[in-house]
C-alpha cells in the first residue's frame, strides 16, 4: 500500500511547529537537531539547534514529517493543502479548534450536503488544512 506523507518546511521553528502540532493531533514526536546528526561537524554551529528531521506518528502512521530549511528562505503559498480526516467527530472538533488557535478558519466545521462533517482552516504557521468527518468514510 502506498502513503502519502506531507513534509513540512520551516524556518528555525521546526520545534515550535511540530510541539504544536502534537499537542493539536496527539501523537508520538521524534526530533533530530542538526547538533546531535551525523552531519553536525559540516554545520554552521548557529544551526546545531534547528530540527534535521521531524516525525509525528500516531497509531502506527506517520502523519506529518517536516524539517528547518538550513538556510534557503520558505515560500508560502496556496498550492498544498494538508487534508486529514478524522474516525470520530469529537477528535475532529478538539483538533479543528486546538490548531485554529492564532490561526485564521477559512470555512468553519459544518455538515455538508454529501454527509460529510468539514472545515478548513490556515494554522499560525500558514499551513493551509481541511478537516474531515464521515460516519461513511469512503463519502
Amino acid at each position: 500500500m502506498i502513503q502519502l506523507t506531507p513534509y513540512l518546511n520551516f524556518e528555525g521553528n521546526c520545534r515550535e511547529a511540530m510541539l504544536y502540532y502534537q499537542q493539536c493531533l496527539g501523537g508520538e514526536l521524534r526530533l533530530q537537531p542538526v547538533a546531535e546528526s551525523p552531519m553536525s561537524a559540516q554545520m554552521p554551529a548557529e544551526v546545531g539547534n534547528q530540527i534535521l528531521h521531524a516525525v509525528l506518528e500516531k497509531e502506527g502512521k506517520i502523519l506529518l514529517l517536516a524539517s528547518d530549511m538550513l538556510g534557503n528562505k520558505r515560500v508560502g503559498g496556496n498550492s498544498i493543502t494538508l487534508s486529514i480526516y478524522f474516525q470520530q467527530l469529537n477528535e475532529t472538533q478538539v483538533a479543528f479548534e486546538k490548531l485554529a488557535q492564532n490561526g485564521v478558519v477559512t470555512q468553519p466545521l459544518h455538515q455538508t450536503f454529501w454527509g460529510a462533517t468539514l472545515g478548513m482552516l490556515t494554522d499560525k504557521f500558514g499551513n493551509h488544512w481541511i478537516f474531515h468527518f464521515s460516519k461513511h468514510p469512503n463519502s
